[in-house]
């Protein structure tokens, strides 16, 4: 379920034109993580050989209910692709900065790069912290040491 919804979001960026968000999600969402996920699951699941299906748990249906009634209503209020009422064509002021001022204040030749790394430093770092402590989490539900002494 969760791979196939990071797929979707990554045909979603695609489509927005977005192909960098869109491999990443891919390649994050639904390769890295899903492959956690299943990594984890396989090593963590009893044995058991009389498994009973049990039946969904209410409360965890309503959340999930209403989390998706709001997904939805969140969607269907984005601007139409290429609207002229879209908030980055309403206020041309911030695109033009970053267009005109990226390679001056971050000495970045590409402005997305820039932006990515100069502008949303401190955010991209967190993104890297967070797959960092995944993967060690990963390696300590496996049973892997993680840092071994000598």
């Amino acid at each position: 379920m969760f791979a196939a919804y990071s797929l979707g979001m990554a045909l979603f960026y695609a489509f927005l034109l977005a192909p960098d968000v869109a491999m990443t999600e891919a390649a994050i969402g639904a390769g890295v993580t899903t492959l956690l996920l299943l990594l984890t699951i396989a090593k963590t699941v009893r044995d058991d050989v009389g498994i009973a299906i049990e039946r969904p748990n209410l409360p965890a249906v309503v959340v999930f209910g209403g989390l998706l009634v709001v997904m939805i209503g969140t969607v269907t209020q984005f601007p139409a692709l290429g609207s002229r009422n879209a908030p980055v064509w309403s206020n041309p002021e911030v695109t033009q900065y970053y267009l005109e001022h990226s390679y001056k204040d971050t000495k970045v030749h590409n402005a997305v790069t820039a932006v990515l790394a100069g502008y949303r430093g401190f955010d991209t770092f967190g993104e890297a912290v967070v797959v960092f402590a995944a993967g060690i989490s990963t390696l300590a539900v496996l049973g892997r040491e993680v840092f071994t002494r000598e």
